[in-house]
């Protein structure tokens, strides 16, 4: 099986490192009392002393030890050594060498058979036939060769298309080191953006770098937390650990495992909420990460959909041609008598029905696919994940900036009541401002309302003390400040879902007055919020809260500080709906995808933006009740409604799988760290560049524009490859099965070999060579209509339904070679021969153009230039072989005029009859 599984060569069978990571480690993996997991088996015992010691040291002395400072490195000390220690990436990232990948384009069954062919001819003296079987392996194997090269070029420049970035602290050396240091470590209080903080490529980190951590961001190597506040870090795909887990920047529990030492970050994992800077331990190779994806590149791993698709089509030939073909060697052993001849004639049989270009076809296709999908602006991680794409039919996706413009304003700034409050502007903004964590579209949106409308009076100058940051449970974040001049209270300014906000609110602001927030408040400030909502737009609620003010050593505030809030106003947001939103929902609906909108705002606004581009969602499904619901409660409502609101990323996942649990193919498109787990739940997981490095890294599709119009065309480019695909594997399935069966039928009645092996070698060589065209070809516009799955039982039947067509035009030819032409002797066995050849290699190539479409061929479909150019000149190659001065090499001899109305006559007749059946076929089958 591991012959056929290394059809699609390295490339197509890698999967991303964080894929790959999180399939494979867990497996390799020590554990110790309790089952949790210690260290990754065979990691080298230098990386986890290394670790040891950071996780050991203090602070000054791990910086020390990695020969770092208090204010990171200087470009040109992380220059230096990126020049020696190398790139942040790992092994099996880079290409093969050239002579290696020349071997793996060889060594597929196929060609190990030519190969053979080829020897057994050269030890018999067949110098024609060992010239022609070398010439098919040199075809095959240098085709796949430049096919895949190309692919691992085109998908490295599409790969580039894709930013992965760190932000790194770097030593200012136009600035004295005590200025920046001073900066840095009042960042450290403050949590202000220091100066000397930029982006750079994960692949330029090095040993020693500072880097800068908050909510979304993956973990760019082995690192030692330098400070953190509130940090969460998910790391299942290390640990195994569901829920994340707390990071300080002491040290904790040094008697556990590296793996649970509460001060080290490691590669692949990602950061949930809070904030942080630690510095860089290892990179690359010497990460825990990259031990493990070099020992999980090393095994093998189950085959994709896609790959077991197209083996299980590939098995079926081969049990046929195990059956077959000891019958074929029987028959003529026996008839004939000339057992070395009809060997050669088996082992020519069996190279017939082995479809020797498929990894090259294959290969061609899916990256013509991926090439064609970037000019859409949608770049392909995953070469077979283009299968999935194709097959795809329902697609969960958020509301901001997929279904709108993504383009947030505020609206409203408004009080409890529902009347404009500039204190709600004023705290809001302090909120926004001073913020270090997920800055999200709602911060910018406040952020510039205010630069828009500056006012001296709402922005006057605050120190900030410190931060609770958001996370997805509590739907909210908080910023405590107190005046520059430190005279009186800390301020905590809070904003979040209205919902979640409530929940810590007892007090309500009016006018100058303080209320309590009983239940008839309540039910006004629901109303107020309804109100706001129905009209489509966003509610954030904005409270506040004074605390007694203390020294500023002994600030420490947590989320039990956001309680018995004061609830100020309400902010709201605009998002409006893209144009392009309901014309794509139209085409999406067209291609038999159904759309459903997973999404954490309130239902109201999602439900009237919904309405807005023609979505029709009913009643929709809220995160508290899919937390109530069963799993069968939950398989009843995602095939029922088509709206669920206020989901945390856990909700989101839960439905996902249970949509998959039904058999859909599903297609979840989201950008936030709340979109990763259903993200990889999804069979096809699709992101934006600007999204969150967890949300890139955990999809197969990557859209350049984030746009459900760019999506629909990403569908349809994916079904037209599959289609090319299916193309190849359906002639090649149905000819081959049709020519052995008429090999049996001669075998049995001729006195002679209905073909020389080296004949039927040729006959097979040209007809591989017309089918290289197929991944130009077009493809009908109802072909794409509805998602496209592998079907092996509908292979074998369409094998078996237009297999004996072209056998029962190939016995009118021996009928016609016979009788009409007198060939019926071994001495007129030649002219036999070369007219089976000519109509042989014909009726293969224009079944390409009959079974290409359902419609009618040349006539209401035409096949693409390349391929009607193959076949024009293939044909002729054809019918030159035995008129030209080549048929005495390939032993064959001119055909009398008599034969060409006769030929005519058969192929107009075996297009009709194909045509007839083709008709009856989809009616009764369906056309995939």
């Amino acid at each position: 099986m591991h012959f056929f599984t290394s059809w699609f060569g390295d490339f197509l069978r890698r999967r991303h490192n964080l894929r790959l990571f999180r399939r494979s480690a867990l497996p390799g993996m020590e554990r110790g009392p309790g089952g949790k997991p210690i260290a990754p088996a065979a990691v080298p015992e230098q990386l986890t002393r290394a670790l040891w010691r950071a996780a050991c040291d203090d602070i000054p002395g791990a910086l020390v030890r990695l020969q770092s400072h208090e204010d990171g490195l200087s470009d040109t000390e992380a220059a230096e050594r990126l020049q020696r220690i190398g790139p942040n990436e790992v092994d099996h990232e880079k290409p093969l060498p050239w002579w290696q990948h020349l071997w793996q384009c060889y060594r597929n069954p196929f060609n190990v058979l030519l190969t053979l062919l080829a020897i057994v001819s050269w030890a018999t003296e067949d110098i024609q036939a060992t010239v022609v079987i070398g010439a098919m392996v040199l075809l095959s194997t240098v085709i796949r060769f430049v096919q895949e090269g190309r692919s691992q070029r085109s998908a490295e420049q599409l790969k580039a298309m894709v930013s992965s970035t760190a932000t790194v602290i770097r030593r200012d050396l136009g600035t004295e080191a005590a200025e920046v240091a001073e900066r840095y470590f009042d960042a450290r209080i403050n949590s202000r953006r220091p100066a000397a903080r930029r982006e750079v490529a994960m692949r330029e980190l090095v040993p020693g770098d500072h880097i800068w951590l908050s909510a979304g961001d993956m973990i760019p190597a082995d690192c030692r937390v330098l400070t953190a506040k509130d940090l969460f870090v998910a790391q299942a795909a290390m640990t195994g650990e569901s829920l994340p887990v707390e990071k300080f920047a002491e040290r904790q529990q040094l008697s556990d495992g590296i793996l649970e030492q509460t001060n080290l970050l490691f590669m692949g994992t990602n950061v949930v909420s809070g904030v942080a800077t630690a510095v860089v331990v290892a990179t690359g190779n010497q990460t825990y990460f990259g031990q493990l994806a070099h020992r999980a590149i090393a095994t093998d791993r189950a085959p994709t959909s896609f790959q077991a698709g197209v083996n299980s089509v590939s098995w079926l030939l081969i049990r046929f041609a195990l059956v077959m073909v000891p019958l074929v060697l029987l028959l003529n052993g026996f008839t004939k008598g000339d057992w070395m001849e009809a060997f050669l004639f088996a082992l020519s049989v069996a190279v017939g029905l082995t479809p020797e270009m498929l990894p090259m076809i294959v290969t061609s296709t899916l990256a013509k696919g991926a090439v064609v999908l970037s000019r859409q602006k949608v770049i392909v991680k995953r070469l077979d994940a283009i299968q999935n794409f194709g097959a795809m039919d329902v697609l969960c996706t958020d509301k901001t900036g997929t279904l709108t413009q993504d383009r947030i304003v505020l609206e409203r700034h408004t009080d409890v009541f529902g009347n404009p409050s500039r204190e709600t502007l004023r705290l809001a903004w302090l909120n926004s401002f001073h913020q270090t964590g997920l800055k999200n579209l709602l911060d910018r949106a406040v952020i510039e309302h205010m630069d828009l409308n500056p006012d001296a009076a709402l922005t006057q100058n605050w120190q900030k003390v410190d931060e609770i940051p958001f996370d997805f449970e509590r739907r909210r974040m908080s910023v405590l400040l107190r005046p520059e001049d430190a005279q009186g209270d800390t301020l905590l300014v809070c904003k979040g879902a209205v919902e979640e906000m409530l929940s810590v609110c007892t007090l309500v602001r009016d006018g100058d007055a303080t209320v309590a927030l009983d239940a008839t408040m309540l039910a006004r400030v629901r109303a107020v919020t309804e109100g706001l909502n129905t009209q489509g737009l966003r509610v954030v609620a904005v409270a506040s809260r004074q605390l007694p003010a203390s020294p500023l050593s002994s600030y420490n505030y947590g989320v039990a500080d956001e309680a018995e809030l004061t609830l100020v106003g309400y902010i709201a947001f605009l998002d409006p709906p893209k144009e392009s939103t309901a014309p794509a929902l139209q085409a999406l609906a067209e291609h038999g995808v159904d759309v459903k909108v997973l999404t954490g705002d309130n239902e109201l606004v999602a439900a009237r933006v919904c309405e807005q581009v023609g979505l029709a969602v009913g009643q929709p499904v809220t995160g508290p009740q899919v937390e109530r619901m069963s799993d069968s409660a939950l398989a009843a409502a995602v095939q029922k409604h088509q709206l669920f609101a206020r989901l945390t990323p856990l909700h989101k996942e839960r439905i996902v799988h249970a949509l998959r649990a039904q058999g859909r193919v599903v297609g979840f498109m989201g950008d936030g760290i709340n979109d990763a787990p259903a993200l990889r739940a999804a069979d096809i997981g699709i992101s934006v560049d600007g999204a969150v490095d967890i949300a890139k890294e955990a999809a197969d599709i990557i859209l350049l524009e984030k746009s459900l119009m760019v999506l629909e065309q990403g569908v349809v480019e994916g079904r037209r490859t599959f289609c090319n695909m299916l193309k190849y594997i359906r002639m090649t399935a149905s000819s081959n099965f049709g020519n052995v069966f008429s090999v049996l039928v001669a075998s049995v009645f001729l006195p002679f070999l209905p073909m020389l092996p080296l004949q039927l070698l040729v006959q097979n060589l040209l007809y591989d060579i017309s089918q290289i065209a197929i991944p130009f070809d077009k493809v009908d516009p109802e072909s794409v209509r509805q998602p496209l799955r592998w079907n092996p039982q509908d292979i074998g039947r369409f094998m078996l339904c237009f297999g004996p067509l072209s056998s029962l035009f190939d016995i009118l030819c021996f009928g016609m070679m016979w009788w009409i032409f007198q060939a019926n002797t071994p001495e007129q066995q030649t002219l036999f021969q070369s007219g089976w050849f000519v109509v042989g290699l014909l009726t293969q190539t224009l079944i390409v153009h009959m079974i290409r479409t359902p419609r009618l061929p040349f006539i209401e479909s035409h096949a693409a230039w390349p391929l009607l150019l193959a076949t024009v000149v293939i044909m002729a190659i054809g019918v030159f072989l035995p008129m030209g001065p080549l048929a005495d090499y390939f032993k064959m001899e001119a055909l009398p005029p008599l034969y060409w109305p006769f030929l005519v006559a058969i192929l107009l007749g075996y297009a009709t009859l194909t045509t007839v059946v083709k008709r009856h076929y989809i009616r009764k089958f369906g056309w995939q």
